[in-house]
């Protein structure tokens, strides 16, 4: 064999003699992959950089016994004549005993490099791998069933069953499969959610994400969030996969806070209880509730527990459909209905029931209905103010609609708690006025009886449910038999007020029934002692004294400090006012000095001292004021003295008089 004949050979040839192996022969593809190695070296020495020395053991064998040995595609560790660097590469050796012509014997090996096909099955060997485990991984995470997974074809319908999907929605394979699943999501958001859907196959989205809510195999829905994107070969969409996240308690948390933020910015600027109700009312509704309803309990403080309950509907508003019962409307409630037994529990009454079906009991009985006829859930909530109920609001839901549950009517009360301050201010507001009003009654005390005189007394609270004032009225007889009359006013619209007039009453009476003095001289110890007693305190005042100067005939002695003029109407309807003897107010100069006028009283006259609520009225001059008092007084005067006051309250006094009124009427007879 003439070695020469593989010069041309594509693939690697080389050739060693005797035991030692030396190199004899490489051809020009071994020397261009590993290196023009000098000829007539054993191998060992010719290869020193070779690590792999069992190759070396090969030509031994093969040498010795003639059976030729072939390696596939094994590791070579060298610096390779066409690399800067050392490093490993893949071949094939078929190394076989030859004889060449020169007679000599030796080893011939044949070597093919195979490390591009080496390198690419490996490379097809770990993305096996890879796709095995992640489909392993895959298939462990659809099992464990923390996330619902699901899979679809490239144009949207599920492909591969879902055991997340099921567990949760209870459709079967059958009924999950394709667009099955859409039915498993509420009708509210199905429109929405197939938009959205469609939108992203068409235009092939890198990432899908929405929220819905999703029925449950126990019943009920709750919130998802969905997260999907398409699988790709190379530009072809092959697949898509997705999952389904619970956010239900994210969702609640999330409306909380917007819903907390909407109640706190429509009512930053509200003090009315009434108006705070009607604000959060509109807060409730829709986002908590189909339609909401709001009372104010204007008897709360002095109701007793069991009995019939009067409430102030301030609030209704529906969903939808025709606006609800007119608000400012006031309400009797029985005993046994469920809006009175929240009231006295101070506890809510929550009931959930088929659309349509109440439990006996709910519905109120008597009163303007607050449940739609397809209602399947209600909660009746007391607002409860330091121990009182101040308020009930009624929410309720309608249709197919989630009823009513435990993290709904939190949040109610949480919303309603704003409520609390205006409530508690109303609430202190009637327990002052309550209290005002029972001083100043206990003060009103029915005229004395006088021979030949006819005393009538009249009082009349503001009506605005936001004054108590401190007007005053008294009459008494003198140890000398004269009779004193007196109207007052203390500066005001409150409890000290009240209090304070209560004060001033008592000590007039102590003055007068002290002395036997003229009018002006009472009143300036009065206004000293208020000086020196009550700081800052003003007060108003007319003291008359009723006289007989001589047997059949009668005087009157009088001050006014800083109070509107007595007003004397003769017995054929003459009426003016008496404007001498008048003085500053009480409690106004440091030196006080007030002057006493004497008036003589003609038989069948009648004498009237009244406080300025009578005759003040708002954006009008007080002169209008005191000439209607003179032309009502001049009418009514042909009255019986009773009916006399009557009618002058009648007519003087309007529905929103803001002020109180109170006066003195005396009535001389007839000689």
């Amino acid at each position: 064999m003439r070695l020469t004949m593989f010069d041309p050979a594509p693939i690697g040839v080389v050739f060693t003699r005797g035991p030692e192996h030396r190199l004899a022969y490489t051809n020009a593809v071994y020397r261009k992959t590993f290196g023009d190695r000098p000829l007539g070296r054993p191998l060992r020495r010719t290869f020193p950089d070779l690590a792999q020395s069992g190759y070396f053991d090969i030509f031994d064998r093969v040498l010795a016994t003639g059976e030729a040995e072939v390696l596939t595609a094994v590791p070579i560790d060298l610096d390779f004549a066409d690399s800067s660097r050392e490093e490993t590469r893949y071949f094939t050796f078929s190394v076989s005993r030859a004889t060449v012509s020169d007679g000599s014997r030796g080893v011939l090996g044949v070597v093919v490099e195979t490390t591009e096909q080496v390198t690419a099955a490996r490379r097809i060997r770990v993305l096996s791998e890879e796709r095995r485990r992640a489909l392993l991984r895959y298939r462990s995470l659809v099992r464990a069933g923390s996330e619902m997974v699901w899979v679809t074809g490239p144009e949207g319908g599920v492909t591969e069953p879902s055991p997340g999907w099921q567990r949760v929605t209870g459709q079967s394979w059958e009924e999950f499969r394709g667009d099955g699943w859409i039915d498993a999501i509420h009708p509210d958001d199905r429109a929405a959610v197939v938009e959205r859907w469609s939108r992203a196959l068409r235009e092939v989205q890198p990432r899908f994400t929405h929220g819905y809510r999703l029925r449950l195999a126990t019943g009920g829905y709750r919130h998802f969030a969905v997260d999907a994107a398409p699988v790709r070969d190379g530009d072809r969409v092959i697949e898509w996969i997705g999952t389904c996240r619970d956010v239900e308690q994210e969702w609640q948390d999330a409306r909380r806070e917007k819903l907390l933020a909407r109640a706190t910015a429509v009512t930053a600027d509200t003090a009315r209880p009434d108006e705070m109700l009607a604000a959060l009312t509109a807060v409730i509704v829709p986002e908590l509730a189909d339609s909401c309803t709001s009372y104010l309990l204007p008897q709360a403080l002095h109701r007793t527990p069991g009995t019939a309950l009067a409430a102030e509907r301030v609030a209704a508003v529906p969903r939808q459909g025709p606006p609800g019962p007119s608000p400012h409307h006031a309400e009797h409630l029985r005993p046994d209905s469920a809006l009175v037994r929240a009231a006295d529990r101070r506890r809510p009454v929550h009931a959930v029931f088929l659309p349509g079906s109440p439990p006996p009991g709910i519905t109120p009985t008597g009163t303007e209905p607050w449940l739609a006829p397809d209602a399947n859930s209600v909660v009746l909530l007391p607002v409860v103010v330091d121990g009182t109920t101040a308020a009930l609001v009624v929410a309720c839901v309608n249709g197919d609609r989630p009823p009513l549950g435990s993290s709904e009517i939190s949040l109610l009360q949480t919303l309603l708690e704003r409520a609390h301050t205006p409530l508690r201010n109303a609430l202190e507001y009637q327990r002052t006025r309550q209290v005002a009003l029972a001083l100043q009654h206990s003060l009103l005390t029915e005229p004395p009886d006088v021979p030949g005189l006819g005393i009538a007394v009249r009082y009349r609270p503001s009506s605005s449910a936001a004054e108590v004032g401190g007007d005053w009225y008294d009459s008494f007889v003198l140890r000398d038999d004269a009779a004193v009359l007196t109207v007052g006013d203390v500066a005001g619209h409150d409890l000290p007020a009240a209090v304070t007039m209560s004060q001033l009453r008592n000590m007039l009476r102590g003055l007068a029934l002290d002395r036997e003095e003229p009018t002006g001289e009472i009143l300036r110890r009065l206004d000293a002692s208020v000086q020196t007693l009550y700081h800052e305190c003003t007060a108003t005042c007319v003291l008359a004294r009723i006289e007989r100067p001589a047997p059949g005939l009668l005087q009157l002695q009088y001050s006014a400090a800083g109070h509107p003029p007595p007003l004397l109407v003769e017995a054929d309807g003459t009426a003016h006012f008496l404007d001498e003897g008048r003085s500053p107010m009480l409690g106004l100069l440091p030196d006080p000095r007030h002057s006493t006028a004497v008036h003589p009283l003609p038989p069948g006259s009648t004498l009237l001292l009244y406080t300025d609520g009578l005759v003040e009225r708002r954006n009008e001059d007080l002169t209008d004021g005191l000439d209607r008092l003179r032309r009502h007084a001049s009418t009514a005067v042909r009255r019986p003295l009773e009916s006399f006051c009557d009618e002058l309250l009648a007519g003087m006094l309007t529905a929103d008089n803001d002020d109180d009124t109170a006066l003195v009427a005396l009535r001389l007879s007839v000689a």
